[in-house]
């Protein structure tokens, strides 16, 4: 398997690959690659390179330039997730890379318990990168900034499918629903909301409802607001999959 690492457009001097003392020792260090050894370098937005290590530290040369990778034809794939406690969302913004989401919104919600820092933006960018790396997706999410759970929900006026997870609803199974919807969207996009620890309030739901969202639930059991991303993402992914 050839090792990949991702890379500003500004790193990049026609043949050359100029590389950063952090991927100069991930590569040498870490990955043990000598002079000669090849590896993929990735811009997250779908550019790639075939590039073979120098012998001169810090420098790589570009061997070919891959075929583009062509954006999913299902369409967007949003996850909206109020911020779990601790550093949680680290976990949340790894395997929803992994599962091929292409936008991440960190919400604040009523309960929301994490007040973040500016630095948290820039740590979940790195870690979508990894993971994108490590999941041969060329295209890492966007992430955005932290923002106000009702005027997120407001304020995305996108099309497609939108749902909000909650529990105790008497409301369908997401996998149900989105099965279903799947059969006539145009466009088949998909936002996600998930809830903090203690789940939307109420008046959240009331909000999301009324502004497009449908209310589904994923299961009769309580998840954890890490494993109900993940969850989501799975059966939308799997469900987006089997349609074509």
């Amino acid at each position: 398997m050839v090792q990949r690492i991702t890379i500003d457009a500004n790193q990049l001097r026609e043949n050359c690959l100029l590389l950063g003392s952090d991927q100069t020792h991930y590569l040498r260090r870490v990955l043990r690659l000598g002079a000669g050894d090849r590896f993929v370098a990735q811009d997250g937005k779908g550019k790639q390179w075939l590039a073979v290590l120098s012998d001169q530290i810090g420098q790589a040369h570009i061997v070919e330039t891959i075929s583009p990778t062509a954006r999913s034809s299902y369409g967007p794939l949003r996850l909206a997730a109020a911020l779990p406690k601790g550093n949680s969302f680290d976990q949340v913004v790894r395997q929803a890379t992994e599962l091929g989401v292409t936008h991440i919104y960190p919400l604040l919600s009523d309960r929301t318990l994490l007040k973040p820092s500016p630095s948290r933006l820039t740590r979940w960018h790195r870690i979508a990168h990894e993971a994108s790396e490590q999941s041969e997706r060329a295209i890492a999410p966007e992430i955005f900034s932290p923002a106000n759970f009702q005027q997120f929900v407001v304020q995305s006026n996108w099309q497609g499918m939108r749902y909000i997870c909650a529990t105790r609803q008497n409301s369908s199974h997401l996998l149900s629903r989105i099965q279903l919807d799947l059969v006539s969207a145009d466009p088949p996009d998909v936002t996600l909301l998930i809830g903090p620890e203690g789940g939307w309030t109420s008046a959240e739901i009331t909000v999301a409802t009324e502004n497009g969202y449908k209310i589904v639930s994923l299961g009769s059991g309580i998840l954890r607001a890490v494993t109900a991303s993940v969850t989501a993402l799975s059966l939308v992914a799997a469900a987006r999959e089997l349609l074509v």
